[in-house]
């Protein structure tokens, strides 16, 4: 069977210009729609956060601003069917990588404030990355690159096209633009290949070597189904 870790950011708040506090965490599109995709196909899923602690839904992406009332009512009653598997993740910090065939992050603003940062976090993603198992980021997840760190301290996503949630979608919402930083800013310092569709809000996935990334929460179905094909047509390990 195959496995896959969802990395689920345990945040709970996004930090602002000037100190400012955003209440936030996961997006429930980019964590229930890959969850059932991934489930369909029977692979076995375990979810992990930092510290073991139980995620946050951002509720705004359960708002009638963050789709359709159809996906949004069906993402609702999925995460309600999974949510004894939410409340009681794995501690992300007693996950050998080794044992999963796939890595998959879902986005919202809490990996902005915590993965980004997390060193448990990104020594795993860098060992997944160097094992050329596919590795999953979705729209805000990216962030968690961050805290990647290579040989000699080098970025280990240097030089690989990714994409994220772009500035423009950022700043559709008027918190955004008092971001400390953004995303697609920061993969291109840090030296990514950055790209995003040409309409915003749309579907857009971008996939190198075993690197597997999603814009924002519309990619959601998109990338989940493709991480399950290129896996579907890789031989066994």
């Amino acid at each position: 069977m195959t496995e896959v870790l969802f990395v689920v950011s345990a945040a709970d708040r996004w930090t602002l210009r000037g100190g400012e506090v955003h209440p936030s965490g996961f997006w429930g599109e980019e964590l229930a729609v890959p969850h059932r995709i991934f489930s369909e196909a029977g692979w076995g899923i375990t979810i992990a956060t930092p510290g073991g602690k139980a995620p946050t839904l951002d509720r705004l992406s359960m708002s009638r601003t963050a789709g359709r009332p159809s996906t949004l009512r069906e993402v609702a009653a999925y995460l309600d069917r999974i949510d004894a598997e939410l409340k009681r993740p794995r501690v992300l910090g007693e996950i050998d990588p080794d044992e999963f065939d796939v890595v998959f992050c879902p986005g919202g603003h809490g990996p902005m404030e915590d993965l980004a940062v997390d060193p448990v976090s990104g020594v795993l993603l860098t060992r997944v990355l160097a094992s050329g198992r596919p590795l999953a980021l979705l729209c805000h997840a990216p962030a968690a690159a961050f805290a990647a760190k290579g040989e000699g301290g080098a970025w280990p996503f240097a030089g690989y096209r990714m994409t994220g949630l772009s500035n423009l979608e950022e700043k559709f919402n008027s918190f955004g633009r008092k971001a400390i930083w953004l995303l697609e800013d920061r993969l291109r310092e840090s030296g990514a290949e950055y790209s995003k569709g040409l309409l915003p809000l749309r579907p857009y996935v971008v996939v190198d070597r075993n690197l597997h990334a999603g814009q924002n929460p519309a990619s959601s179905e998109r990338l989940a189904r493709r991480v399950v094909a290129d896996v579907n047509a890789t031989p066994a390990r």
